[in-house]
């Protein structure tokens, strides 16, 4: 009876070669006689021999794993949707594909273990989201392997592959929809200072209160948390009193909101409030949010594409650019 658990060592020995020789013939190698393949390709087939997936990353130096690396604490990557959904994107595009991936969480780690995983074979590629201006360690994988970015990292090099949305567009159309209601005291909750999306986000709302003749009414700082949203929304509100607030992730938006409500005030009518992201979250609230929609499934479907056609050889646009879209819920 033939066995689905042959060895290689049984295949070499049905064909008449050495160990070494079906070794090549698995791994690819063109260093074998025609006779000696036919004769391998035969013994596989008559013996039903699977490849054992551990060595032959060993011969190729392969492992056919990717790396998510998500430099936040766990208590950030599994209490946002935003991650969710790059991961859900990720995982969708990889399906068709022979590679797993690793999800590597930085939490409090300096990024050392992290590191030393990469450089020393752990995955063939990694997909790199919710970068800092800190985050010195992520170079350091980027010289050791292929990597893509989700949003565009602080030191941008030339040679890097980058997926990302406009949030520079993104925060100024959402800031206009303020304006264009007839509101005049804005203010924003930005999200971490350290983060390009943070810094983006900022000149899209400072360059739609500019262009309608606007001063930023208060601008103060969160770091993509419900709890942190409550806080900057209530120290808005400690320097006076706005009538518009853009906030820059739906959960800081929900945050803020539960201060508003605290404070006395009603969302719209005495605060109207415009979200980012239209996740979950938006639609969770009472009233419903006034939202920036990013393609978060699309964006990591995006990132995992791009990865794939580097590992592939192939070369893939250096900017990958997904468009944001306004929509209009009760909020504002």
């Amino acid at each position: 009876m033939m066995s689905s658990r042959a060895t290689i060592e049984e295949v070499a020995s049905a064909a008449g070669v050495s160990r070494s020789t079906v070794s090549r013939v698995v791994n690819g190698s063109t260093a074998v006689s025609p006779e000696a393949l036919a004769a391998v390709r035969a013994a596989i087939d008559e013996l039903s021999y699977v490849p054992n997936r551990a060595a032959r990353s060993l011969a190729s130096r392969q492992t056919h794993a990717i790396a998510l690396i998500v430099p936040e604490d766990t208590n950030r990557f599994f209490g946002d949707p935003f991650f969710a959904a790059i991961v859900a994107g990720i995982t969708g595009r990889l399906g068709g594909s022979d590679y797993l991936l690793n999800l590597l969480i930085a939490s409090d780690d300096p990024g050392d273990k992290m590191t030393s995983f990469v450089r020393n074979g752990g995955v063939d590629g990694a997909l790199i989201v919710s970068h800092h201006t800190s985050d010195a360690f992520i170079d350091r994988i980027a010289d050791a392997v292929p990597v893509v970015y989700g949003g565009r990292p602080v030191r941008r090099r030339e040679t890097d592959y980058v997926v990302d949305v406009d949030n520079v567009a993104g925060a100024e159309n959402a800031t206009r929809r303020l304006v264009d209601i007839g509101r005049t005291r804005i203010a924003t909750v930005s999200g971490t200072p350290t983060m390009v999306s943070s810094i983006d986000r900022m000149q899209g709302f400072r360059r739609a209160l500019a262009d309608a003749g606007l001063q930023p009414f208060a601008e103060e700082a969160g770091d993509y948390s419900e709890a942190s949203g409550a806080d900057a929304m209530r120290r808005i509100l400690a320097a006076g009193a706005p009538d518009a607030v853009f906030v820059a992730s739906d959960l800081m938006a929900r945050g803020a909101l539960t201060a508003l409500r605290s404070a006395g005030l009603r969302v719209p009518e005495d605060v109207a409030l415009v979200g980012f992201d239209d996740s979950s979250v938006a639609t969770s609230t009472e009233p419903a949010l006034t939202t920036m929609r990013q393609p978060m499934y699309a964006q990591g479907e995006a990132m995992a594409g791009v990865l794939l056609a580097r590992l592939a050889g192939e070369e893939p646009a250096h900017t990958t650019i997904l468009p944001t879209e306004l929509v209009v819920r009760e909020s504002a």
